[in-house]
């Protein structure tokens, strides 16, 4: 199948009602969700180093499609790729932890949220509807978490404890 070329979009900021929508199947092989995932991932590409993950609703679509690219981050230890996911689903979380999260939807802002930090993950490549299955560890089981979560209407902030667990972003690797 021949790749499609995207078009960058706006991300929507906080408090937007797209954020907080449970997003939407998706037919990874429908030609209107290939178009999506293509401006996902370019939009991703924009945003590059400083953001490693996006999902549909940050631009405006309720899909369940989420983008990751975790290489360029200096707390990655697993690296699936640059990848985007239709339809992806948590199987399997352990090792849990905190860590520092940031968002491109809320800017100025991180905070310590408590994740697994190794998952599995199972979706469909958008395109060919080919079965995908993600094992990511360390920071890109994070981001993967926090895009899952933006699918299901949920924003960092919803997982922070408390004010003590918010800090102000001071750079770029938060996200």
């Amino acid at each position: 199948m021949k790749r499609q070329v995207g078009t960058a979009r706006e991300i929507l900021g906080a408090p937007h009602p797209l954020l907080s929508a449970v997003a939407e199947p998706v037919d990874p092989t429908a030609p209107e969700v290939v178009a999506a995932a293509a401006d996902l991932l370019a939009t991703l590409r924009r945003l590059e180093p400083a953001t490693i993950g996006l999902a549909a609703p940050q631009i405006g679509l309720s899909l369940r499609l989420i983008a990751f690219d975790a290489r360029l981050h200096p707390r990655s230890r697993s690296w699936a790729g640059e990848l985007v996911v239709a339809n992806p689903r948590l199987a399997g979380a352990s090792h849990w932890g905190h860590g520092r999260e940031g968002c491109a939807s809320i800017t100025g802002l991180t905070a310590d949220v408590r994740r697994a930090t190794r998952i599995t993950v199972h979706g469909h490549l958008p395109g060919t509807g080919e079965d995908v299955t993600i094992e990511a560890d360390a920071f890109e089981a994070r981001c993967i978490q926090h895009q899952l979560d933006h699918l299901d209407g949920l924003l960092f902030l919803d997982r922070v404890r408390g004010a003590l667990s918010l800090h102000r972003r001071l750079h770029t690797c938060d996200a």
